[in-house]
C-alpha cells in the first residue's frame, strides 16, 4: 500500500507541477514584472531573484527556478502519497464509498478541504508583488493554525459520526448534524483566527491577485485529484489481481 501511495503521490506532484508550468506561471511572471518595476534594494531585484553583486544578471534563472519548482512538487507529491496510504490503511473501513476507489476519492477530498482549501480560504496565496517580507514569520505561524485546524475539523466530524451511529441514530439525521458540525467548525475558524497582515498594494491590479489564488488552487485541487483517483485505481486494480488463494480464502467460511 505504501508503495502504491509514493506512486500515485509521484503522479499527483507531476500532475501539480504540469498545472504550475501552463497556469500559475503565466500569472507569476505577470507579477515579476510589476516588481522589476519597482526599486531594488540591498542587490536583490524587488522579484526576488537574487542578482550578482555590483551586476544586473540573476544568479538563478525564472527556468532554473521553474524545474527546481517542478522536482520539488514531485517530491512533496511522493511525501503527501505516503501519509495518504498510512491515513487510508487506518481509515480504510470507516470511510465511505464504494470499493477502495470511492474510499480513496472520499479521502482525497476531505484532504483536499481540510489542508488545501481552508487554509486558501483564510490565508490565501498572493503573487510576488504582494506582501511584506517582514510578516513572513506571522503569515507562516497563520497558515500552520488554519492548516492544523482544518485536520482536526477533519478528524472531529467523522467521530462525532461514529458516535451518532452508535447511539442508532438514522443515517439521513447523522449526514444533517455532520453537515451542520462542518458549518459551524468552519465559520469558527475563518471568524476566529486573524487573517493575513498583509495588504494588496494599490499598482497590483485586483484581477492578477485573484487569478494568481485561483490559479495556486488549481494547482492544489490537481494534486489531490490525482493522488486520489490514481491511488484508488491502484487499489482497485491490486484487489482484481490479487492471487487467486487469497481471495477463496478470504471468502471461505471460517470453521467453528
Amino acid at each position: 500500500m505504501l508503495r502504491r501511495g509514493v506512486l500515485a503521490g509521484v503522479l499527483a506532484g507531476a500532475t501539480a507541477a504540469v498545472v504550475i508550468w501552463l497556469v500559475v506561471e503565466p500569472v507569476f511572471r505577470r507579477a515579476l514584472v510589476i516588481e522589476d518595476m519597482r526599486t531594488m534594494h540591498g542587490g536583490q531585484a524587488a522579484s526576488g531573484r537574487l542578482l550578482a553583486h555590483g551586476g544586473d544578471e540573476p544568479l538563478v534563472s525564472r527556468t532554473a527556478q521553474v524545474v527546481g519548482g517542478a522536482v520539488t512538487s514531485v517530491i512533496v507529491g511522493a511525501a503527501v502519497g505516503v501519509i495518504f496510504a498510512v491515513v487510508f490503511a487506518r481509515m480504510r473501513e470507516r470511510l465511505p464509498g464504494r470499493g477502495d476507489f470511492g474510499r480513496s476519492v472520499v479521502l482525497a477530498t476531505i484532504g483536499f478541504a481540510a489542508v488545501s482549501l481552508l487554509p486558501a480560504l483564510k490565508i490565501p496565496s498572493n503573487p510576488p508583488a504582494v506582501g511584506d517580507p517582514a510578516t513572513v514569520g506571522r503569515r507562516t505561524m497563520l497558515y500552520a493554525v488554519v492548516l492544523l485546524l482544518g485536520v482536526a475539523v477533519a478528524l472531529v466530524v467523522p467521530a462525532l459520526d461514529r458516535r451518532l451511529a452508535r447511539r442508532g441514530t438514522v443515517a439521513s439525521s447523522r449526514w444533517a448534524l455532520d453537515i451542520a458540525a462542518v458549518v459551524v467548525l468552519v465559520g469558527l475558524v475563518l471568524v476566529l483566527v486573524p487573517g493575513t497582515p498583509d495588504q494588496v498594494p494599490p499598482d497590483v491590479p485586483a484581477d492578477l491577485v485573484w487569478d494568481f489564488r485561483l490559479a495556486s488552487l488549481a494547482q492544489l485541487a490537481a494534486m489531490w485529484l490525482t493522488l486520489g483517483v490514481t491511488f484508488g485505481l491502484l487499489m482497485e486494480r491490486a484487489g482484481a489481481s490479487g492471487p487467486a488463494g487469497e481471495r477463496a480464502s478470504a471468502s471461505a467460511p471460517v470453521p467453528a
